[in-house]
Parts: C-alpha cells; structure tokens; sequence
C-alpha cells in the first residue's frame, strides 16, 4: 500500500498532526510518512513526547518506523497488526504523558476483533504540563466521553509529575471495545452542578485554599448558584506543582477547564484561568469545551453513524485535526461557523 504522504508543517502545524496519523495508521493499517514535523516551531522536530508518541504507537501495532529520533523532522511509519497487552513508556522528561496515552487508546480500544486481552499501559513523565490535557482532565472528563463513545477504560494516577522535573505516573487499563458510537449533541440544557478541585503537590496548605477561594467567589459573583461540589488535597508528585479544575454539568454534558501553577504565579491567577474559561464558555452556545471537541474528531470519525456537536471555538487546532482525518477515513467533516455562539461539527461517511 503506497504511503500517504503528510505535511507536518501544515495548518497549525504541530505534534497533534503527528499524533492523529500514528493513530489512524495503525487503526487502518495505512502507512505514512511526514516531513517538516514541528518545523516552525522554536525547537523543530520531535520532541521527547512526540517521540514516545511514536515509539508507543510502534510498539502497540509491531509498526517498522524510519527517522525516529530526537529532533528528527521526518519519519516513515508503516504498521503491523495491533497487539493488546501490557506496555510501559518512560517519557524521561516533563513531556505529556496524556498524549502518549491519546495516540495509542483507540487502537488498543478497537482490537475486539483481534483478541480480547485487556491492555495496561504504564507511562511516566509530565501529568500536569502546559499545552497538553492534565492528568484530572482525563480522569474527570475525557475518559467520561470515551466510555459514552463506547470504549471501556480506567485511569489511575500512582503520583504527579510536572515541569520541569516529569516523574509523574499514571496507569490505564483498556477493555476492546465492540465499535464506536456516534454521537448527537446540539444543546448542553441548563447548569445542573460544578465540581471544583484544589489540589497540590509538595506546596503549602494555603495555597489550596486561596485557589479554591478565588475560585468559589467569583463564580457566586457572576450569579451562578448551582451547587458546588469542592474538592481539595495534597498530590503524590515529584516537584511542586498546583492545579484548579471546574467540571461543569449540564442536563446533557458536561465541559472542564483549569488552571495549572508555574513559578511567579500567584494561586488567584491559577484559579482565574479555570474560572475565565468556564465563564467564556457559557456565553457561546457549546456544548462540550474547545479541548475535548478536538479529542473527539478522531474516534467519532472511525463511528459508522452521522455525529454532531457543537464547540464554543472553531480552532486551528481543530481544522488542522479535520485535515489530517480525512486523508485516512472515508469521512466528510463539516464545520459550521456560528460566530460568537461557537461552530457546529457534523461528521458522516458516504452512504454504502
């Protein structure tokens, strides 16, 4: 089978292309092969992330793999069959040990057809880094899509890793699944609840209470009286780090934001990101976050029935993610923008 040839460079032009052609690739068994990876990026190539993305998708497919290196601006993959079972990845750096883990679920998900054997996927480095799905995003949102979709999987976090120093760790055990199930949301219906998480690792207690403070105050200030669910505690972690997260439940969804810590960065402002978030999104007419809309393309994609939703932004991120899918999937892909209300993503297959 001739190779698809992939622009790395192209649309918003960073590792999410990458990501999204080793999935579909051993998915569909179609080999690709990518130049100008990352190129306009401060540090082109592949990163240590990127390159564990593809290590992992190499390993869980029997993939043969060209230019696979640190730094490297172009690789050839081309897959093997899928291969269910047990797999650990130390990323070795802060790099994200959520996107290792979102390149290799789907296949390790649809291998029903290959074998039953459950998959546990081990992955060491950054759970809570900038440009990337914390670990709680995962556990307290993602993974609640994934199941509706179909897939049955657990995550588990044994300790916390952020930048600069990684260590973290977070283990999934992943169930094949009998398909993908599309899914139809065009209204999110009327805030039920929100969940607030003040959490930290190796910091002092105050400042999970003046995240939480923040973050409760300005939400009573904007008038939103649902009840609030507040969680709050201390993580196993290697380094120092922080984190504010709000789920919010509608009557039919639900979308996370949050707000991670860095150095200089007073603990009000964490929790602002994750309440400015939440705020900027009941204004449009979203029904899931921005993020997660992003993170369903792929698998709604690989469903056999028409799905929609509707996202509070049309990202880059999120047209590039659509380029990248329809050169893999007979799918069409349509994006209705509607402005400051947000864009409506529709994906179908050809009849037959």
């Amino acid at each position: 089978m001739r190779p698809l040839k992939i622009d790395g460079s192209s649309g918003e032009g960073g590792g999410q292309i990458l990501r999204t052609a080793l999935t579909l690739s051993a998915v569909t068994g179609r080999p690709f092969e990518m130049f100008n990876i990352r190129a306009g990026r401060k540090s082109p190539g592949l990163r240590p992330q990127h390159f564990w993305a593809v290590r992992a998708a190499e390993e869980v497919c029997g993939a043969v793999v060209e230019g696979l290196e640190v730094g490297s601006e172009y690789i050839a993959f081309t897959p093997g069959s899928l291969r269910p079972g047990g797999y650990s990845f130390d990323i070795g750096t802060a790099g994200s040990v959520s996107l290792v883990l979102q390149a290799i679920f789907p296949p390790l998900a649809l291998v029903n057809g290959i074998s039953r054997e459950r998959s546990r996927v081990r992955i060491t480095g950054g759970t809570h880094v900038p440009w990337s799905p914390c670990y709680h995003y995962l556990s307290l949102h993602w993974i609640k899509y994934m199941n509706m979709l179909g897939f049955s999987a657990g995550l588990e976090m044994t300790r916390a890793g952020f930048y600069p120093k990684g260590g973290g760790e977070i283990v999934a055990e992943i169930t094949p699944s009998h398909g993908v199930r599309p899914m139809v949301l065009k209204e999110r219906g009327q805030l039920k609840s929100i969940s607030l998480v003040s959490l930290v690792g190796n910091l002092p207690g105050h400042i999970i209470r003046r995240q939480k403070e923040r973050a409760r105050r300005r939400l009573a200030d904007e008038g939103i009286t649902c009840p609030l669910d507040i969680r709050t505690g201390d993580m196993p972690a290697v380094g120092q780090g922080t984190m504010l997260l709000l789920v919010a439940g509608f009557e039919y969804s639900q979308c996370c934001y949050y707000g991670l810590g860095a150095v200089g960065k007073r603990s009000e402002a964490v929790a602002d990101e994750a309440v400015d978030g939440l705020l900027g999104f009941l204004k449009t007419d979203g029904v899931v976050d921005e993020h997660l809309a992003d993170q369903l393309l792929l698998p709604l994609a690989l469903s056999k029935g028409p799905s929609e939703f509707i996202t509070p932004k049309v990202t880059a991120h999120l047209m590039t993610n659509i380029e990248v899918i329809e050169k893999f999937l007979p799918v069409t892909i349509e994006v209705e923008d509607m402005g400051d209300r947000g864009g409506a993503v529709r994906i179908t297959r050809p009849r037959g």
